[in-house]
């Protein structure tokens, strides 16, 4: 993708850019002088203000709202050599932060790249594009990937619901060697499988790990409940980090069955147990029967996907977190977590607070919680933070 059209800018509608965002709203477009409709999706494009300066390159999309994203403020060609520059410098990061090669790699827009992850699973890539512009630059980002890294195997797990609407179609595939399994991801001293191919998202959730890390301290001789569990992370790691037992439950079969294969994997079968049921259902059920937990974690799916959903999904949010007040000890710990980038920090404090007084129990805040620094947040577009949570502590009042 070498060659450029003009989008042209509506008087003063390029501050944000110059600000240091990447997106250019439909309404923001000159389309009189630049009309929209004779682009192709994901086409390649020089951003100019009104006056003629160019902004910088980057793609466009007709038909969605967000009408094009910037690449790149000098211009440059949106080819190889641009991805083997963004990759060395993210790798430069990642480097430093971590011993070994599991992590985010590219993280979007905070990385660069917008519309583009990149995980890393040793010397297995995964890739996720969930927009035209990066759909069509897969031939580009593939070449780059293989120069910087030269992996066994490059993963397009093209399969995101962001996708439909860019007009894309699913599609999973692999480049390189052939993947016949799940692929190994290190976290502490654990190692799990990862199911790349078939499983959620990239297949691990690498946002995470750092606040595993965090919770390691308070777990000694605790029992923990690990909600909407996936593959067994943060209950795996709490009974290698001391807890004495864990139970595991999310409502996904497939995601069940990969938590037993990671407990029978890391010798931790006889202390961790997992469950396919929905959450709500599990804890209604664990209260009648008057079951405690030390420590309860609660890191559910997003619940308020898109603005309109916010009543109904903040109420989500106050429910499960009450729910799961019920079932802790009397001086236990709730970690809970919202991945919603429209629930802030400040209503997932007020969700626990309210659960807690609804109850007639004390909450105390212990630690902030947030994506791990391979997710790093572009100061100037607060969607790239999009994950908040805290440990509490939960008290008789």
């Amino acid at each position: 993708m070498t060659g450029f059209v003009p989008l042209i800018l509506r008087k003063g509608e390029e501050r944000r850019l110059r600000a240091g965002h990447l997106w250019v709203f439909s309404n923001e477009v000159d389309v009189e002088r630049t009309p929209l409709t004779a682009l192709q999706p994901g086409q390649a494009v020089k951003v100019l203000d009104a006056s003629g300066k160019e902004l910088g390159s980057g793609y466009a999309h007709p038909n969605t709202l967000i009408a094009a994203r910037l690449v790149d403020r000098s211009g440059h060609a949106l080819d190889r050599s641009l991805f083997v520059h963004r990759l060395n410098v993210a790798l430069a990061l990642r480097e430093k932060r971590y011993d070994a090669p599991y992590y985010r790699l590219l993280f979007g827009e905070s990385d660069g790249v917008p519309g583009l992850t990149v995980d890393r699973f040793g010397d297995v890539v995964v890739a996720q594009a969930t927009t035209a512009g990066m759909d069509r630059l897969q031939g580009e980002i593939s070449a780059a990937v293989d120069k910087v890294l030269k992996p066994r195997s490059i993963v397009w797990k093209n399969d995101s619901s962001a996708r439909a609407a860019e007009g894309l179609a699913d599609e999973v595939r692999v480049e390189g060697m052939p993947i016949d399994g799940p692929v190994e991801v290190r976290e502490g001293v654990l190692r799990f499988r990862a199911d790349v191919l078939e499983g959620q998202k990239t297949g691990w959730f690498y946002d995470q790990r750092s606040n595993r890390d965090r919770l390691a301290p308070w777990l000694k001789d605790a029992t923990v409940l690990d909600l909407f569990s996936f593959a067994g992370g943060w209950g795996l790691r709490a009974v290698a980090d001391g807890a004495t037992e864990a139970d595991c439950v999310d409502s996904s079969a497939r995601a069940v069955d990969a938590v037993r294969a990671n407990a029978a994997a890391n010798g931790l079968d006889g202390k961790v147990r997992a469950h396919v049921s929905d959450a709500f259902e599990y804890l209604r059920a664990a209260r009648a029967e008057r079951r405690r937990w030390d420590v309860v974690v609660v890191d559910p799916p997003a619940f308020v996907k898109r603005k309109k959903d916010y009543k109904e999904g903040a109420l989500a949010y106050r429910r499960i977190f009450e729910a799961a007040m019920q079932v802790l000890s009397k001086d236990g710990l709730l970690v809970a977590c919202s991945c919603s980038h429209h629930f802030s920090r400040n209503a997932l404090i007020e969700a626990v607070q309210q659960g807690a007084r609804h109850l007639d129990r004390q909450a105390q805040l212990l630690e902030f919680l947030s994506q791990g620094p391979d997710h790093p947040v572009h100061p100037a577009i607060p969607e790239t933070e999009y994950l908040k949570g805290a440990i509490f502590r939960i008290l008789p009042a």
